[in-house]
């Protein structure tokens, strides 16, 4: 049975430097963010925005300029992005995970005036990359003045408070708020450009379908530079004036600590993070025994587990991409864990779906697989920078966004993902998901992760699946076979089962896809 609906007071601020500014005079007293030894209430949070906004100023960032960010989620992040927000800047987050390359095509795709950076963070150290690419007129401040760079936390520790804005200076609700970089299908990172009042509404409504109250203690272990976790997670969670608890970088043992020492209530999760969670030696189900609500993604088995396992409860289960503002497509967490595990929801407000065929462009109707198309004032007004040449393929002249994914209506409306069009493998002419696929195989007792692709041969594709067996088990081919005929039309099941030590996977868990399809394309050469 679903928890009893909350009323929640909808922000009257329609920025989000504004936002935070509501809150501190609504909850003063109450905690913003907790990451580490830090604790900050909205009060203190708002205050460091605004001398984050006085070193910002002092370096000549006004309305409009592009504000970089090399940060891992820490208070900085938060308190820069305010910071720039104020002076109606626009925060421009990059990737922690970024390589040299990578760094050298941000700063030059972007346009930042000013970059704020972690001296280092992984393998990578940025206050040495850094001394090598930044352009001479690009001025960086690094956390802690290594490298030679000015120090920000010195500099905003000496700043006052700043108050001093004219009339027409700060932002408006439709300015930009954050240029985010995201991986696509091209070979270099798409720029998405999003408006205040985007975030700030969008995201309520999000923890609005979660349950989210000003009691809730939200853990992010996601990055901010991601949508899910700026554009997502935060405004969502600070809209509800609740607790963002951050996790710098995603370990499965820290996050368990954190859920058991904060009693976090939400998560923002997915699947690779789920199952680390949950496979952990020092997990047991008393640990994250406060959980109660969240957002993840993935197959109705990793919904399942994040709600049965890791203790989630009413876990929602979601559907969006960076370019309609996070999410568009969100469950409700009093509906019925099948009916969360089973569909991404209904639209959010404002939100416009449709289904087109993909061989003729048409609107189908209910329970008909096509093409997904997404409209409203949420979506993305274009790409920017570079990625401005994708604009014309990627929107209809009556502005709907092509997602590239392929999905279906149920007769009640609400939608269900089944993958990327570049992922769907074509079987005989028919479409299989790799999604189902993978699905199946994780109800096997012995399979703990799979992934499914396809691979041209022989004028068609075949399938192949690799699996990682739960600990002690070792299922066979044949036992996998049965078992996938057992529940699923006989051209969905697997050409080829290979059983590894380990699936690819980024940092936060998300399947490496293209990995898989290499790893399956020489299997395919090996044979001949």
């Amino acid at each position: 049975m679903g928890s009893k609906p909350v009323v929640m007071q909808a922000p009257y601020s329609r920025t989000l430097f504004e936002l935070l500014d509501e809150q501190a005079c609504r909850y003063p007293d109450a905690l913003a963010v907790l990451c580490g030894e830090q604790s900050l209430t909205y009060a203190a949070l708002a205050d460091r925005a605004r001398r984050a906004a006085t070193v910002l100023h002092g370096q000549g960032i006004r309305r409009g300029a592009l504000v970089g960010l090399l940060i891992n989620n820490r208070p900085e992040w938060l308190e820069l992005a305010f910071g720039a927000w104020l002076l109606g800047a626009v925060a421009t987050p990059f990737s922690t995970w970024s390589t040299r390359s990578e760094v050298d095509f941000l700063l030059r795709d972007s346009g930042v005036s000013l970059l704020i950076a972690v001296p280092a963070f992984g393998r990578e150290d940025y206050a040495a990359m850094l001394s090598d690419l930044a352009p001479k007129d690009l001025t960086v401040l690094m956390l802690d003045g290594a490298g030679g760079f000015p120090d920000y936390a010195a500099a905003r520790d000496a700043a006052e408070p700043f108050s001093t804005m004219a009339p027409g200076d700060g932002a408006s609700a439709s300015d930009d708020a954050m240029v985010l970089y995201t991986s696509g299908s091209t070979s270099r990172p798409k720029a998405i450009a999003l408006a205040h009042y985007l975030i700030v509404e969008n995201s309520f409504n999000i923890g609005e379908r979660q349950g989210l109250t000003q009691a809730d203690r939200v853990l992010l272990s996601p990055p901010l530079f991601w949508t899910y976790g700026g554009i997502n997670a935060m405004p969502a969670t600070f809209s509800h004036g609740a607790t963002l608890v951050l996790q710098g970088r995603f370990d499965a043992g820290e996050a368990l600590d954190l859920i058991e020492r904060h009693r976090c209530t939400a998560i923002y999760t997915l699947p690779g993070m789920t199952d680390a969670m949950v496979r952990h030696h020092a997990f047991t189900a008393e640990r994250t025994s406060s959980l109660r609500t969240g957002l993840t993604i993935g197959s109705p088995q990793d919904v399942l587990r994040a709600a049965q396992i890791l203790g989630a409860a009413e876990i929602c289960n979601i559907y969006g991409s960076s370019e309609t503002g996070g999410n568009c497509c969100v469950t409700d967490h009093r509906w019925s864990l099948e009916r969360r595990a089973n569909c991404q929801g209904f639209p959010l407000p404002g939100v416009e779906m449709r289904i087109v065929s993909e061989d003729t462009g048409a609107v189908l109707g209910r329970d008909r697989p096509g093409l997904v198309e997404v409209r409203g004032p949420y979506v993305m007004r274009g790409y920017t920078g570079s990625s401005a040449q994708h604009n014309a393929a990627n929107f209809s002249a009556d502005g709907w966004f092509a997602s590239g994914d392929i999905g279906r209506n149920t007769q009640a409306g609400e939608f269900i993902f089944l993958g990327r069009s570049t992922e769907m493998i074509k079987r005989s002419g028919i479409n299989v998901s790799p999604a189902e696929v993978e699905d199946i195989l994780m109800q096997h007792p012995d399979v703990a992760l799979a992934g499914v692709v396809g691979v041209a041969s022989g004028g068609d594709e075949r399938i192949f699946a690799f699996v990682m067996a739960r600990d002690g088990m070792t299922p066979t081919a044949e036992q996998l076979t049965a078992h996938c005929r057992s529940m699923v039309s006989s051209y969905k099941v697997p050409d080829r089962f290979e059983v590894l030590d380990a699936l690819p996977q980024t940092v936060t868990g998300k399947l490496m896809r293209r990995e898989l399809k290499a790893l399956a394309a020489d299997l395919v050469a090996s044979e001949t």
